[in-house]
């Protein structure tokens, strides 16, 4: 510890540090080191962040606002800190003041992973908190998601109906006290409940088991087969014995999921890495204070630890570690009996529903899905499901940016007016912004239920005054047919609503997060599933030239019918068929799409091919790879979203035979010019590609090869357009963003054989590539001041 400066002219300062500076420690850091250097002064909260004045030596003075920045408490973020001189007043000691109100804004951190030192004490039999399920400290716990208002004091939290019994509350006041107003501090005497409820029409509640009682109740149902509902930071879960195929298959069916992979999980790092193959960045992941759902490797010899249903087919992992008291308790603490090592945790709704988190809406929306609920009676005031992100070429990819990121600004690179972005259908995520932020809500989910667009209107309710944002302007994609758009046109109350196009907002997102202003266009490779294209067709495999201002179409791929819609999407053969039909290649009974498609199927696909009915023309990248995993017998049918592409990555990775960069054998696109009509200046013509792959299936080559090969004629493609772009107007800065590119194989290829070609390259590190970081670049392009 230093010593008090002395021997100076007292000076006083005011000092205003703005950030994540609410409820993490702050007041106590900024009262310790008032003392430490012998200044004189108060702190308080107030609607800004923090302010404090202080009093002493002029040296002590500056080393104070000094250190504000370099010395913050672990879940800290500090985004400025702003002094001005005051006149000296005098007097003695340091304090801390109530929080002040005001109209200013600050930032509230994300809930955060049960930290090293609550750990401790869960498992410390001579603790006051041993085996408290809600233990937390003003380093970890439940934020975002409890905060029902400003400046973030207990009684603005959830957590305002639990009283502080007198142990709390010394420590609650206490400045040197690690949970000194720690606002969801509790303990077994006045915290939060634990409940088990076996069945809506169950016991009473009075006769429900609480507190111990009710973790071994649930932990005895797990280890016996059952589905429980856990209630989370954020919502609900839905878990099971990970290792029981039983379990797993029932929660599989009474979920209707289908072959979509299930998340796990695990109770130690040990386990993990029986399970996955781990890298320091991912251990990282796994062990930090966000744990997100990590998507990880298999290893063949983990199978033991779950049963084939949890990620059927799928070579990854989605693996996740505790992050609440409660999961380490129904996981167990050392002493404990054993019990299943890994629980499958899936989001606790039905398919296409919104996270709940309500108890009540629990019991009803959960019933024939949940054989029991683990329940407390501390409300979730808004829904956040986990994050999902998996390591590219040794850094973060967010596929899905949620609990413990959300509510986290970005910062912008230019100023923009109030506005409210409110993203895509698909994924959705939406965001507000105010001068040089932009704050990202959690994860929604898909628009196409009612409950889902509820749970949106009051998510933007929740965000916006956290922020204090008043949007002035409201900013939609441009597709007629988004549950989004529309919810924006009735709820504008006669402001603006600002449309933009789809892929030119996916480019703007991906230069936003890196920080440029705009004044240079860059590269923008825009490859997706869909996205409503200025000439009516479905676009998807774009590359534009694009700032902030508007946008260019330089290439695309080249566009084939659609048939039959979503029904193209849900059956990939369809796909297969209309890519060989558009290169003139005949539909043989010899190729896997083809005998995947029923003879009467078949005759109807070729005369509405011929008529043209329903059938809108796309250039979608996202389509293309659905048609080559169907092709190459891989993945005809699909249960979710993107499962044909992830399958195709998936054996594209186990091949072995190629690299993704598209220097070893692959195959090739056409490149040619785009016809008068269309404003693009190349066209990429996928039927060479088809036919080499049609040739090698003929001539018995694997599906993981011609998975390999295809991967390596896509960035072989963005690299020969990039090349002419930059050939052309000497830009040599490429965006790569679109839901394709969450495929990480192909990622580091294009960026690898970029960047060996100097070309600067912007990959997504701070919201997703999908629709889920759409918002951002809304946005960016609409909302500038």
């Amino acid at each position: 510890m230093s010593r008090p400066v002395t021997g100076s002219v007292p000076e006083r300062r005011r000092v205003v540090v703005r950030g994540v500076v609410q409820g993490v420690g702050f007041r106590p850091f900024v009262y310790t080191l008032a003392r430490e250097l012998g200044l004189t002064g108060w702190v308080t909260n107030n609607a800004d962040g923090v302010e404090t004045e202080v009093e002493g030596p002029g040296p002590g003075v500056a080393a104070f606002c000094a250190r504000l920045a370099t010395g913050a408490p672990p879940l800290a973020v500090v985004e400025s800190v702003r002094h001005s001189t005051v006149p000296a007043t005098g007097g003695s000691g340091f304090i801390i003041r109530p929080s002040a109100g005001g109209t200013g804004r600050t930032l509230v951190s994300p809930d955060m992973a049960t930290c090293e030192d609550c750990l401790y004490e869960l498992a410390d039999p001579a603790d006051r908190r041993y085996r408290h399920p809600f233990i937390s400290c003003t380093h970890c716990g439940p934020r975002f998601t409890v905060v029902t208002g400003l400046p973030y004091d207990r009684a603005r939290t959830t957590m305002a109906g639990f009283p502080l019994c007198a142990d709390c509350a010394r420590e609650y006041e206490n400045p040197a006290d690690r949970r000194f107003h720690a606002q969801p501090v509790a303990c077994h005497a006045c915290g939060p409940r634990l409940t088990l409820v076996t069945g809506p029409s169950g016991p009473a509640a009075a006769a429900r088991p609480t507190g111990e009682d009710a973790l071994t109740g649930a932990r005895r149902l797990l280890a016996a087969g059952a589905v429980v509902a856990v209630k989370g930071l954020g919502g609900y879960h839905l878990a099971c014995d990970a290792s029981d195929p039983v379990a797993v298959r029932t929660l599989r069916a009474r979920k209707n999921r289908g072959a979509k992979p299930f998340a796990v999980m695990a109770d130690s790092l040990e386990t993990v890495e029986r399970l996955a193959f781990t890298g320091p960045e991912e251990r990282d992941l796994l062990l930090g204070r966000r744990r997100p759902v990590v998507l990880l490797r298999r290893r063949s010899h983990g199978a033991s630890l779950i049963a084939d249903g949890v990620a059927p087919g799928s070579p990854d992992l989605g693996v996740l570690m505790p992050y609440t008291p409660v999961h380490h308790l129904l996981l167990g603490l050392p002493g404990d009996p054993a019990g299943p090592p890994v629980l499958v945790m899936t989001s606790g709704n039905r398919s296409g529903e919104p996270l709940v988190t309500d108890d009540e809406e629990a019991l009803r929306r959960l019933e024939g899905l949940a054989d029991a609920w683990l329940t407390h009676d501390r409300p979730v005031h808004v829904p956040c499901d986990d994050s999902v992100v998996r390591i590219c070429a040794g850094q973060e990819l967010p596929v899905r940016r949620s609990r413990g990121y959300a509510p986290m600004p970005v910062a912008l690179p230019l100023p923009v007016e109030p506005a409210l972005a409110v993203g895509g259908d698909l994924k959705n995520t939406f965001c507000v912004a105010e001068g040089g932020y932009a704050w990202l809500s959690a994860h929604v989910g898909d628009m196409d239920d009612l409950a889902t667009l509820t749970a949106f209107e009051t998510a933007v309710a929740h965000l916006s005054a956290l922020a204090s944002v008043a949007p002035r302007v409201l900013v939609a994609d441009r597709h007629p047919g988004y549950r989004s758009g529309q919810w924006a046109g009735r709820h504008a109350a006669g402001r603006p609503v600002r449309r933009v196009q789809h892929h030119h907002a996916h480019v703007a997102s991906t230069m936003a997060e890196h920080g440029l202003d705009g004044s240079a266009p860059v590269i923008g490779v825009a490859f997706d599933g869909t996205g409503y294209g200025d000439d009516g067709a479905v676009w998807g495999g774009e590359v534009l030239l694009a700032d902030y201002d508007g946008f260019r179409r330089f290439a695309h791929l080249a566009y084939v019918p659609l048939p039959g819609g979503d029904s193209a999407v849900r059956n990939p053969y369809r796909m297969a068929l209309s890519h060989l039909r558009a290169a003139g290649l005949p539909w043989s009974d010899d190729l896997p799409c083809v005998a995947a498609c029923a003879p009467g199927e078949r005759r109807l696909l070729e005369r509405q091919f011929e008529r043209g009915f329903n059938c809108v023309p796309t250039s979608s990248m996202g389509r293309l790879f659905d048609a080559v995993a169907s092709l190459a017998g891989v993945c005809h049918r699909v249960e979710y979203e993107a499962q044909a592409a992830m399958e195709l990555e998936s054996a594209a990775v186990a091949a072995g035979e190629t690299r993704a960069d598209g220097r070893r054998e692959s195959y090739r696109f056409a490149l040619l010019p785009a016809g008068p009509a269309d404003r693009a200046a190349l066209v990429a013509d996928p039927a060479p590609v088809l036919a080499a792959a049609v040739h090698d299936i003929r001539a018995g080559v694997d599906a993981a090869t011609v998975a390999a090969r295809f991967h390596g004629a896509v960035v072989a493609l963005v690299h020969d357009v990039c090349r002419a772009a930059r050939d052309r107007t000497g830009l040599a800065t490429v965006a790569l963003t679109g839901g394709v590119f969450c495929n990480a194989l192909l990622t580091d290829g294009c960026a690898e054989r970029l960047e060996d070609d100097a070309f600067t390259v912007l990959r997504h590190r701070r919201v997703p590539p999908n629709d889920g970081g759409l918002a951002l670049g809304q946005l960016m392009v609409a909302a500038r001041v």
